[in-house]
């Protein structure tokens, strides 16, 4: 997921490599960070329920 992050917030685009020569023509879209917060917590939901209880 930290790649993810790091390379889908570097491209601003949802090619993970960024290789898309049309870089500049996507402008980023807050849809991504929503998805990318979505994905943090349902991976950290389990993990913090088995820690915490």
């Amino acid at each position: 997921t930290l790649v993810h992050l790091t390379f889908l917030h570097e491209s601003g685009s949802n090619n993970p490599l960024g290789i898309s020569s049309a870089c500049d023509k996507i402008p980023f879209h807050p849809y991504f960070s929503l998805k990318d917060l979505l994905g943090f917590t349902l991976m950290y939901l389990p993990l913090i329920t088995l820690a915490l209880f």
